[in-house]
């Protein structure tokens, strides 16, 4: 398993399911939401609990070993400046123009109708951690807190 491909098969994997509409499928435990891609040897599933405020963890195998995975939370902070629809498609559309980049880390600001999003993270795809945030008028009102990395036997 080469890193440059790891990247690339997140950045594919995220852009498919969440971004993309993906796939739902069953749920892998009580209450939680799913969505599932894969492609060759490479599976991925998102899974995560909630709506408005909501938790979750992104894995990557490659064949049966689990190699990769990230948690992140997301939370609206101001629901008086942006409700989750409105937060759901700012970062959708943020996070289409990161993507076509072919990369999920390293920053990103992008503004649309709905405010102002900004990305912040460092490490790579081994090792990172983040945190992304939706601006209205000036006002963080959403935030969300990711980290993640290899898994290693």
């Amino acid at each position: 398993m080469k890193l440059s491909e790891l990247n690339d098969i997140v950045v594919a994997a995220k852009r498919a399911c969440y971004v993309g509409g993906g796939d739902k499928v069953a749920s892998s435990r009580e209450g939680s939401h799913d969505l599932a891609w894969s492609q060759g040897p490479w599976r991925y599933r998102d899974s995560y609990f909630g709506g408005t405020d909501f938790l979750g963890q992104e894995t990557v195998w490659f064949g049966a070993e689990p190699v990769w995975a990230m948690n992140y939370h997301g939370f609206i902070l101001r629901p008086d400046l942006i409700d989750a629809q409105r937060a759901g498609e700012t970062i959708k559309a943020a996070l289409s123009a990161m993507y076509a980049e072919g990369r999920f880390l390293g920053g990103l600001t992008w503004s649309g109708p709905h405010g102002d999003y900004e990305d912040k993270s460092e490490g790579d795809v081994t090792l990172f951690s983040g945190e992304e945030a939706i601006h209205c008028a000036g006002t963080k009102a959403y935030g969300l807190r990711y980290s993640g990395g290899l898994i290693k036997p």
